[in-house]
């Protein structure tokens, strides 16, 4: 098991690059370790990457992602309109947006998918993430869903109350579309963050989770 612990910097710049296959995955897998980072990093700068969307979904996305980041002056928000669950069907034209990515954007950190996600979506984010950035610190978030992939994660950030609390105040706000769906409730999130804790002994109580394959020290 590992801990990430979070120091204040006075000058430099923290840059965090978030990528989801869909418009809710980055908040729901990381939204509150970014919220924690944008409270412990005086510099924070965030690349917040959805590739899968149409018109309203993309409305919402936008909508969260100010959300989360509304306390952060440096930010690029970027909705890609790829077709939900096709995306393994234009690899390329997703590699071509993510070799763009490495030209504009060096980060410290980099939110991705789980590579044994059982969402093709997600699978394909994945592989795309570590075949392109090669010299960073990569953290794969988990998604809750039917299939029911989780895993045994060996990363945890342990989250006070009040980061869990916004993050799932946040998501449920941002999200119209997806309420009608039956996992898509504040108890399923505070459950898997409540879940985390336990395993993560987390005075807190909750924590979120990742897998971390590699780490460079």
């Amino acid at each position: 098991m590992i801990q990430l612990s979070f120091n204040k910097t006075e000058e430099s710049e923290y840059r965090i690059l978030c990528l989801g296959s869909h418009c809710d995955d980055i908040e729901i897998g990381c939204g509150g370790t970014i919220l924690k980072l944008i409270e412990n990093y005086q510099y924070v700068v965030i690349y917040w990457v959805v590739f899968s969307s149409n018109e309203q979904r993309a409305q919402e996305a936008t909508i969260s992602a100010n959300l989360f980041l509304k306390e952060i002056p440096v930010k690029k928000i970027i909705i890609k309109s790829f077709r939900d669950g096709f995306l393994p069907f234009e690899g390329i034209k997703v590699k071509e947006c993510f070799e763009q990515l490495k030209q504009e954007f060096a980060p410290d950190i980099i939110f991705t998918h789980h590579r044994d996600d059982r969402h093709q979506d997600h699978r394909l984010i994945s592989d795309l993430t570590w075949n392109t950035f090669r010299n960073h610190l990569i953290l794969e978030y988990e998604i809750p869903k039917y299939d029911g992939d989780l895993g045994i994660p060996n990363f945890f950030v342990h989250l006070d109350e009040e980061f869990c609390r916004r993050k799932i105040q946040y998501i449920l706000e941002a999200f119209h579309t997806q309420n009608t769906k039956q996992w898509f409730t504040e108890d399923t999130f505070r459950s898997i963050l409540r879940i985390r804790g336990i395993e993560s002994n987390s005075p807190s109580k909750y924590a979120e989770a990742f897998y971390c394959r590699k780490i460079f020290f």
